[in-house]
């Protein structure tokens, strides 16, 4: 049953329940429950009073966003639900806890009055999604909370507490304890005793002034667009037609590839979670982790254990290592305590859990091991020939490497089922992605182990099979062969970071490197032109490296440094750049930014539907995941295999085939997976069902 009614002294609880997080589904009947039950409490003349409240610690999260793809009828019974509410010619009193979303809060808006705990969150998060508030709130916020309030909650699309709802106009009251409870006095004194109705106030008197300020900052998105667009309607056009005009803006967005993309990404990352060919289970519960290495990428596993309230022992042989690593989780802690991230109390207990050690048999006593020590084979199998001898026989061997063997280094171990790669992305206190890598003998159970681990520490993690560079930084070595061929026909690394940041990328590959450090990038080029001698790279970033030119931490790389942070070009490396062009005997030419941009991406995709081949990534929204949350893809295209169905499958074949006939046509041999669709007119996204 979706709804609880409970009945006192003429005042009807409506106590309505979608768990986990009460979305109001129209799919499943709890907006139609809902609908008939505030007309029948409407109807009824010994109900004087309605509250509303979502049970289980929620008031409502949102609208179930599935809903959102179905017929247009589905979200019309939304907006009629709330029609309902707010014209009930009785009190209706929306009583709050936990979270108040999207749809949510719109459907608390509806009602009369609202009291809410002091623990009620609230947000219109639709922007993320590259939508608007499309039940109403347009119109509503802004005449309780004024305009520029409302549109800062619309267009930044993140949670404010109940105190600043309170002060914002959107909430009328705070409840210490049970807001249904402390809302039926309120009704009973006469506080409460009348509707008042947000769609009977006036435009707010800071519309204008909210609207240009808006349009001054800039709307960088059609969403954002759209959401000023519907508040500035307010100074001219009647509720009525201010809810027509919210409603056809929003099916606008809803059929725009911008919001496609976005949803794209939402729903991946919970496509991501489920395993095909694995069994279902929980796994083994994570309570204990030590981290064997503790320089930066050790540090930043070991913030991240701690955030996730779990103990952590980090082993760093070196007397001068283990004190910096201290030092450097200790800032961190305090500075989030500094910038309101984290009570005292909490920083306290996380340095608490902390322990640094010299030696692994000091703490031998994890659930959980994870090696991250420097990208050297014969240095990890040592460490796993270590963990091999001191671990207990039921612990997860978790490797951190990026792009080495993990077969090779459970071969280390007489328990190669108890191995898996754990490839956190720096900072990795930060950065949300985490590759969970299979190697051939890797268990069911310790997979499933290490997503829940990843899940405890709010990481997106995504599987990938074992393979040089996994997903990410495999297909990430494509997207930077071209970047450095761009390089010797005539580009310059501003322009190329500048074609692909302006694209929509977080930061360009020249870029990136110099922050990820050249020398990491020049370490596996050494070996991978062992390894693979038929594909060759650029001599550029290599000569950039021999130069003792490593980034932003040595002052300098493809960029200068004079502040440690701001990259400023430098005319030495466009004479190194020019200098190799002319030694290699190609004229340099002009390159237009769509060239750049197209040669990047492409080699993305046409190397992804290659992992897919070969079974490295499951489905190709794995793929789209790990690029949005792991490599600054821009979220508004939804991934290289989402942005390349946007573009048609036919026509990145065709334009493969078209650098496959230029200079280094051999990496531009097309993937036969692609071929095949293409060729079928078929698309990536049909490989998502999996």
């Amino acid at each position: 049953m979706h709804i609880e009614r409970h009945v006192s002294e003429g005042i009807l609880v409506l106590e309505f329940a979608n768990p986990p997080l009460n979305t109001l589904s129209v799919g499943n009947g709890l907006v139609g429950e809902l609908l008939a039950s505030v007309s029948d409490a409407i109807a009824d003349s010994t109900v004087e009073a309605i509250i509303l409240t979502g049970a289980g610690g929620n008031f409502c999260a949102g609208a179930d966003i599935k809903d959102f793809d179905g017929p247009e009828g589905q979200i019309g019974l939304l907006r009629e639900l709330l029609d309902r509410v707010e014209s009930s010619p009785k009190p209706v009193i929306a009583a709050i806890d936990g979270f108040c979303f999207g749809g949510g809060l719109e459907l608390a808006l509806a009602a009369h009055h609202r009291i809410a705990t002091h623990d009620a969150r609230f947000a219109f998060p639709e922007i993320n999604l590259g939508l608007l508030p499309g039940a109403g709130g347009t119109q509503r916020a802004p005449r309780l909370a004024g305009a520029a309030r409302a549109l800062g909650l619309m267009l930044d699309g993140k949670p404010i507490k109940a105190e600043a709802a309170v002060a914002m106009g959107l909430v009328d009251r705070l409840s210490d304890g049970d807001p249904v409870e402390a809302g039926k006095p309120l009704f009973q004194s006469g506080e409460f005793g009348l509707p008042r109705r947000a769609s009977e106030l006036p435009p707010p008197a800071d519309l204008a002034d909210a609207i240009a300020e808006a349009r001054e900052k800039g709307l960088p998105t059609e969403a954002a667009r759209q959401i000023v667009a519907c508040v500035e309607a307010i100074a001219s056009r009647s509720f009525a037609e201010g809810l027509a005009l919210e409603a056809e803006r929003f099916a606008a967005l809803m059929a725009s590839t911008e919001s496609k993309a976005l949803r794209h990404g939402f729903f991946g990352r919970r496509t991501v979670r489920n395993l095909p060919g694995v069994p279902k289970g929980t796994g083994q519960q994570v309570e204990r982790v030590t981290i064997i290495g503790g320089g930066l990428m050790g540090t930043g596993i070991a913030l991240a254990v701690l955030s996730a309230g779990l103990p952590v022992a980090l082993v760093e042989p070196r007397e001068d290592g283990r004190e910096k690593a201290r030092d450097a989780i200790a800032r961190t802690i305090v500075r989030n305590v500094h910038k309101g991230r984290l009570s005292e109390e909490a920083a306290d207990r996380q340095l608490g859990a902390l322990r640094i050690v010299g030696k692994l048999s000091e703490a031998s006593d994890a659930d959980l091991f994870i090696e991250a020590v420097f990208e050297d084979m014969a240095v990890k199998r040592q460490v796993f020939e270590e963990l091999d001898r001191l671990a207990g026989p039921n612990a997860i061997l978790g490797s951190n490497t990026s792009t080495l063997d993990l077969d090779a280094i459970a071969a280390c171990t007489s328990r190669p089922e108890r191995v898996v790669g754990l490839h956190f992305f720096s900072p990795a206190n930060i950065m949300r992605l985490l590759e969970v890598v299979r190697g051939a003998k890797t268990s069911p159970d310790v997979l499933q182990s290490a997503m829940g681990f990843a899940k405890a520490l709010g990481k997106t993690a995504v599987v990938a099979g074992n393979c040089d560079g996994f997903i990410g930084n495999r297909i990430f070595e494509e997207y930077l062969r071209q970047a450095w061929f761009l390089l010797e026909e005539g580009a310059l690394p501003t322009q190329v970071d500048q074609a692909l940041e302006k694209f929509g990328f977080a930061m360009g590959p020249c870029r990136v490197m110099d922050l990820a450090g050249q020398d990491i990038g020049w370490s596996i080029r050494k070996r991978r032109a062992v390894e693979q001698p038929d594909r060759p790279y650029s001599k550029i970033p290599d000569q950039v490296c021999k130069l003792g030119r490593f980034g932003q931490k040595t002052g300098a790389g493809m960029y200068l440094y004079p502040d440690g942070r701001t990259p400023e070009p430098d005319p030495a490396i466009t004479d190194l750049i020019i200098a190799e062009s002319g030694r290699l005997g190609i004229e340099r030419r002009t390159i237009a930014d769509s060239e750049i941009v197209e040669r990047c991406v492409l080699a993305m995709v046409n190397e992804g539907a290659r992992i897919l081949e070969e079974g490295v990534a499951y489905r190709p929204v794995d793929i789209d995941v790990v690029f949005l949350d792991g490599y600054g893809f821009p979220a508004l295209r939804g991934g290289p295999m989402f942005y390349a169905d946007t573009l048609g499958l036919d026509t990145v074949l065709a334009r493969i085939r078209h650098y496959a006939d230029q200079r280094h046509g051999w990496a531009w041999e097309p993937s036969p997976l692609l071929v095949k669709l293409a060729e079928s007119g078929g698309t990536f996204s049909e490989l998502n069902a999996k």
